[in-house]
């Protein structure tokens, strides 16, 4: 009997506390893979460590494949928080009712795109894109990049009255801006369109010869990317829970974790600051109207 007492009164706190872990949900994020996957993980592994510390619930950071399999996530509810560039952070949105862009980087506000050139194609840097890149290969990152392809569509466009297939003798998706930079530099393309934070990121650690590859056109300034989290998380994670995370990532402040991105600080967002984003992918088509 006293024992039997006894094993109850163990119990007694488990029972208690077993439904409330049970109830515990983990955060989730992801990023676009816009660089190799393991730079990703060592980037993002210790914003997951911030990000739980901050909020106060477990936080995951959970790698992806490709740009479409990080908005298919999102749609999914298998993340409820991502770092995605403008145009797959537009291309989320619209899949989630009540989706909100919280929080973007400092340089954000005013992106950019680096065209670069093998040595060998013989095109000097301007201030326009010379008439000396037609004929030439080309690739682009991803296929649903800002940065890799989108807005080098838009100016590719703007600048010749075509498509880049009708530019180009040869078109490819190298798939991340790494990529990019490596397949130019090789000689495998002549040209490419590269975000310009990886390009001066790699150039800094020493990943680029100058030598062989060199850029040759900077496109006008342009927003990119952004955090987007779900509508749904204060109905998961409580009331105030998303303005939590947004106050959280507007005061990261550590240096090694901003360095993550790179980004020098982070400044509020909203949807409409996108709405150029998707104005152009509907213009080209990347996108419904």
């Amino acid at each position: 009997m006293v024992r039997c007492v006894l094993v109850k009164a163990l119990l007694l706190p488990l029972l208690i506390i077993l439904p409330v872990l049970a109830q515990a949900e983990t955060f989730v994020f992801t990023a676009i893979p816009d660089e190799d996957e393991s730079r990703l993980q060592q980037r993002f592994g210790k914003v997951a460590d911030y990000l739980s510390d901050q909020l106060g619930v477990e936080v995951r950071y959970i790698p992806v494949k490709s740009y479409a399999a990080a908005i298919t996530a999102f749609r999914n509810d298998q993340v409820q928080l991502a770092w995605f560039g403008g145009l797959s952070g537009v291309q989320a949105r619209r899949l989630v009712p009540g989706a909100e862009a919280l929080a973007q980087g400092f340089e954000d506000q005013f992106f950019k795109t680096y065209f670069i050139a093998h040595k060998s194609a013989g095109i000097e840097p301007g201030a326009e894109l010379a008439e000396a890149v037609k004929g030439k290969t080309f690739t682009f990152g991803s296929k649903g990049s800002t940065s890799g392809r989108l807005m080098p569509e838009y100016y590719l466009r703007q600048a010749f009255s075509a498509a880049p297939a009708d530019i180009f003798s040869r078109v490819g998706f190298s798939g991340d801006h790494s990529r990019t930079i490596a397949q130019v530099q090789s000689g495998a393309y002549q040209l490419g369109a590269v975000n310009y934070a990886v390009w001066e990121n790699m150039l800094k650690q020493g990943d680029i010869n100058e030598d062989k590859v060199q850029v040759i056109w900077t496109t006008p300034t342009y927003p990119d990317y952004q955090w987007s989290i779900r509508g749904d998380v204060d109905q998961r994670f409580g009331q105030g829970f998303k303005e939590k995370v947004r106050t959280v990532l507007l005061e990261m402040t550590d240096p090694e974790l901003l360095a993550s991105f790179p980004r020098k600080s982070f400044v509020p967002a909203n949807n409409s600051d996108y709405a150029p984003i998707e104005a152009t992918a509907k213009a080209i088509g990347l996108i419904d109207q």
